[in-house]
């Protein structure tokens, strides 16, 4: 990730590519999977489908336990807010109207194989980083910055670890 002098207001992104030679079908079972992400992430330690649920749909929300060394340990709510399969995935944290970040699988038959893209947006609400920038104004930049190269070299983990798992690698893949 360069530098781009983003602010959060800016709602700076990050995708992340990975080539996988295995079907699509394949790799959404993986990326549609909740429970398999804190196996492939180095901050999301739990999470669990709320409502009653038992799997993804349009709508649905789960809740995810997090730690990370600066900030802490939080839960956040989140409502699947696409849910195409096999080519879509993405949910919205916290409020869907005014998430405090988007995330989303993206999937195209591609070669053979699949292309799989994680992208994810900061902001535009308010997130726990935001508590660190109001904190530390002049510093906001760096911040932002600091956070989303964090956020590039986990979802490189976590396709990684989807991308391993979905070519018949090992079952029990360390994140």
């Amino acid at each position: 990730m360069e530098w781009t002098g983003a602010r959060y207001a800016d709602g700076p992104t990050v995708e992340v590519p990975v080539w996988i030679d295995a079907p699509p079908q394949r790799v959404w079972e993986l990326v549609s999977d909740i429970a398999l992400m804190p196996r492939t992430s180095p901050e999301l330690h739990s999470v669990e489908w709320l409502d009653g649920r038992r799997g993804p749909a349009l709508g649905a929300r789960f809740v995810g336990r997090s730690r990370h060394e600066a900030l802490g340990e939080w839960a956040t709510t989140s409502h699947v807010v696409r849910y195409e399969p096999p080519r879509v995935f993405a949910w919205a944290v916290e409020d869907p109207e005014l998430p405090s970040s988007l995330w989303r699988f993206e999937l195209e038959e591609r070669d053979g194989g699949t292309l799989l893209r994680e992208w994810m947006q900061l902001g535009p609400g308010r997130s726990g980083l935001s508590y660190a920038i109001d904190r530390m104004p002049d510093k906001e930049q760096k911040i932002v910055f600091v956070r989303m190269r964090e956020f590039e070299t986990n979802m490189g983990a976590t396709l990684d670890v989807i991308k391993k798992l979905a070519e018949g690698g090992p079952d029990e893949v360390e994140a």
